[in-house]
């Protein structure tokens, strides 16, 4: 499998969290209690989690948010070492996830944004945003800041990536600034009844692989074989080797971004990105 030729430029406007993550053999049904086995800390958030594993994959990373004032902050952006920060501290709480993993590696997740709410883009960040290669975008940060970086990106003739999860009404303008839109099945069939027109869909097909529809036509990659520990942040994974890849003609950049899913699942917790070497090893024949 080709690597990228040159390396792709990925600026990350998003979310950054503290993950808390709990397992247990099965989920409680509402009103119930069930014991857990383990409990862990880490980084998560969709925008950082792509920006880590966009940086991981081979891309050069930038990534733009907010954390708090608080003793997380300092913990969750050391797990972004390879990652170009422009990150601001506000008052009050780094943005928090509280994760249950069961028996088969489902997980539920309840997240608090607390900072993430309060970003904001300075010209230094949409300077940034104009230099990239690649915009990725997701919704866990307001959407005049999700707005206000297409708009920078869309001027500057860049590729705007959105990662709508949940799909949700968003602002038409929006839509018409998005290139690619990075989606579940069922987001895929939310979006076609929303009549959302976006060049390219990649839609991610769980242990049957992914696909991509856009200009270039119809293409496809089957899912991989592996043992499942933890499905979270796959799709992060995903997405974020997707950006770093886009360089690539779409078969490439569909199989090293399947490659990367297929491989955070073999891993435990959010920040499960792998690297580019760690993906060439997993497509290798």
């Amino acid at each position: 499998m080709a690597s990228v030729t040159r390396t792709t430029s990925v600026t990350v406007v998003g979310s950054i969290n503290s993950d808390v993550v709990a397992s247990c053999q099965r989920f409680p049904e509402p009103g119930e209690t069930v014991s857990g086995a383990t409990i862990s800390y880490g980084q998560g958030g969709k925008g950082a989690n792509q920006a880590r594993a966009a940086a991981r994959a081979g891309a050069s990373t930038t990534f733009i948010g907010a954390v708090g004032d608080d003793p997380a902050a300092e913990r969750v952006l050391a797990s972004l070492s390879d990652v170009r920060l422009r990150v601001t501290t506000v008052p009050g709480p780094t943005g928090t996830a509280v994760i249950t993993v069961d028996g088969r590696g489902e997980n539920t997740i309840v997240v608090i944004p607390g900072a993430n709410a309060a970003l904001s883009l300075a010209d230094d960040d949409r300077r940034a945003i104009a230099d990239a290669d690649v915009l990725l975008l997701q919704l866990e940060v307001p959407i005049p800041v999700v707005l206000d970086a297409a708009r920078t990106a869309h001027r500057a003739g860049r590729t705007v990536m959105l990662n709508p999860s949940p799909v949700r009404d968003l602002p038409a303008e929006l839509w018409s600034m998005v290139d690619v839109a990075v989606v579940n099945q069922s987001e895929a069939d939310e979006l076609a009844s929303l009549r959302v027109h976006v060049p390219t869909i990649v839609t991610t097909l769980g242990a049957d692989g992914a696909r991509m529809r856009g200009p270039f036509g119809d293409v496809r990659v089957d899912g991989l074989r592996v043992d499942v520990v933890d499905t979270t942040g796959a799709g992060d994974a995903f997405t974020g080797a997707l950006a770093a890849s886009w360089l690539l003609p779409p078969a490439g950049r569909l199989a090293r971004a399947n490659g990367a899913g297929a491989f955070a699942t073999t891993v435990a917790g959010a920040a499960s990105a792998p690297t580019a070497d760690e993906i060439d090893a997993l497509l290798a024949p």
